[in-house]
Parts: structure tokens; C-alpha cells; sequence
């Protein structure tokens, strides 16, 4: 199980760590988590650099993607050279998107009559690109989920853990990241967004 987290040049160090920290928190064997970026390093919003733990090619073999966000989103879906490399197919793939990640899953055509979920700087270029923007933290249809604003990665994040490993999983992976005292309050706030998109227990 291969977990791709796209992490691009300018990238939101809150979207992409929160849920590599999150999902890390299952333990299986094979399940992976990369960072997976266009360039061996890549420095984020705020000049933290990270190196890539898989690139490009490494996207149609993977189980998941989730694309991040950041301030370089526009740049790069004007980028056609790069964007023909996020080679993704929901048949077969679980796909999220963070924030301005929603951008490129749009661009890609992956949300064609979808709605979704971005963060407020992002809505009006989402919008733009004929995409309906909900008022609300996390959406998901079939087997693509977006997420808008930095903390509704854990949501994200959690989808993905209750998709392949079930629901327990996912709220034990939201307990133990949750602050200490309102542990059971932010599992039970999580599941309430998950759940009517989840199939029954």
C-alpha cells in the first residue's frame, strides 16, 4: 500500500505533514507513506526544505495520492509539462486534495460534476475552473475526497485510513494526534464528517 503525498515547490507544510503524520500512525506491513515531489528537494511556503521519498513516476502504481497545497498551486497547473506527468485514475485510486490541491484535481478533470471542499484564498480559482465550493471541511465522492483549510488534513487523512484499513484505525489514528482532554470530542467531530460518506461498518 502506497500512499503518495504531492508535494510541490511552495508547498503548505501544515497540508502535507499533518496527514504524513497521521497516516504514518498505522502499522502494517508494506503500507507506505511518501513525500512525493517533481524535484529531489523541495522547499515549502515558509523555506523548510524536505527531500522527496518518491517522484513523479512513481504516481500511477500508487494505491493513494493526496495533493497538497501551496502558494505555487496556479503555477503549477499552468505548467502543461508537469501536469501531464500526475498521471491519476480514480478507478483504481483513492485521490484527495488539499486546499489549493483542488485546483489540479479540477485542471485534471477529476471533478467534473463533483463539488469540493478548498480553503478560502483558493475558492474563487476553483470556482473558476467550473468546480461548486462547499461551505464545509471535507467532501468525498466515490473515490476522490477534498479537504478545505490547514486542519481538515486529519479529515483527509482519516478517509483514507478508514477506506483501506477501516474506521477503527482511522479514529484510533485521529486519538492519538488529537490534543490531550478533548481527545474523544475531536474523534467524534471527525467521524461526524466521515461517516455519511463511508460505507456501513
Amino acid at each position: 500500500m502506497h500512499i503518495a503525498i504531492l508535494t510541490f515547490p511552495g508547498f503548505n507544510e501544515l497540508d502535507s505533514l499533518i496527514a504524513l503524520g497521521i497516516l504514518n500512525r498505522v502499522k502494517q506491513p508494506g503500507w507506505r507513506v511518501s513525500l512525493c515531489c517533481p524535484e529531489p528537494t523541495v522547499t515549502s511556503m515558509n523555506g523548510v526544505t524536505v527531500h522527496a521519498q518518491s517522484r513523479l513516476d512513481a504516481l500511477p502504481a500508487a494505491d493513494v495520492v493526496l495533493v497538497g497545497s501551496g502558494i505555487k498551486t496556479r503555477e503549477v497547473v499552468a505548467d502543461a509539462a508537469l501536469m501531464a506527468q500526475l498521471r491519476l485514475d480514480p478507478r483504481r485510486q483513492l485521490i484527495g486534495a488539499q486546499c489549493s490541491g483542488a485546483l489540479i484535481l479540477a485542471k485534471l478533470g477529476l471533478l467534473d460534476a463533483v463539488p469540493a471542499c478548498t480553503d478560502l484564498i483558493a475558492k474563487p480559482w476553483v470556482q473558476e475552473a467550473g468546480v461548486e465550493v462547499l461551505n464545509q471541511p471535507f467532501f468525498a465522492a466515490g473515490n476522490v475526497a477534498t479537504a478545505g483549510g490547514c486542519m481538515a488534513s486529519q479529515y483527509l487523512a482519516a478517509w483514507v485510513i478508514a477506506r483501506c484499513v477501516g474506521r477503527d484505525a482511522a479514529a484510533a489514528a485521529l486519538h492519538y494526534v488529537a490534543p490531550v482532554g478533548e481527545k474523544e470530542e475531536a474523534v467524534a467531530r471527525a467521524l461526524k464528517h466521515l461517516n455519511p460518506i463511508l460505507t456501513p461498518a
